[in-house]
């Protein structure tokens, strides 16, 4: 119940002896559940299709992550966009279509939608360990992973966590690259041609 009126809780000045507590060392053989961000406890980031490429991005920037889930305005997901469609390949190859400035582009014009997101489900997650979620990033050539389960009202299903290599990586002290990097200037070129 929501009180009216909250009294401070006691503070006392910190002790020489406080060590920082350390989140447990993390394997490929852990508990895939371990390197999930639950969406119970930590709020997802999330943008309207008809954002502009610079709010996405000013979005990211505030919340400190690479992936916004893009809702319709029933609150549900209509599709996704990252920092790599952003500032990637894709703007420079959508303008070259199409013409026009890069102000111009909504998030509507490079997100993944809907239809083509991949998702894996909390069941399937909760017996899988940190190697398979790293290898099913590798094999999709993703940098991140979806959870879902099914809603508890019965119908459909909510999106119940988040897997990011980028933060798998950091709790297995390695680099984890998912996609291929481009190297040379003839390799962009390659790209943006496709």
């Amino acid at each position: 119940m929501e009180r009216a009126a909250y009294k401070a809780l006691p503070i006392s000045p910190m002790k020489d002896s406080v060590r920082c507590l350390q989140p447990a060392a993390m394997r490929a053989d852990s508990p895939a559940i371990e390197a999930m961000t639950d969406l119970r406890q930590t709020a997802l980031a999330t943008i309207t299709a008809t954002s502009t490429l610079a709010q996405a991005n000013q979005a990211m920037i505030a919340s400190g992550v690479r992936l916004l889930l893009v809702l319709d305005d029933n609150d549900r997901v209509s599709g996704l966009i990252t920092a790599r469609d952003i500032v990637g390949e894709k703007p420079v190859k959508l303008l070259r279509e199409r013409g026009g400035k890069r102000s111009e582009l909504k998030v509507a014009d490079l997100m993944v939608p809907r239809c083509e997101i991949e998702v894996l489900d909390l069941a399937t997650v909760a017996h899988a360990e940190v190697g398979h979620i790293v290898a099913t990033l590798k094999e999709a050539g993703r940098q991140h992973a979806l959870v879902v389960e099914p809603a508890t009202d019965g119908e459909g299903e909510i999106m119940r966590g988040i897997f990011s290599a980028t933060q798998i990586g950091r709790r297995l002290g390695m680099s984890i690259v998912t996609f291929e990097v481009a190297h040379t200037f003839a390799d962009i070129e390659a790209a943006l041609a496709d």
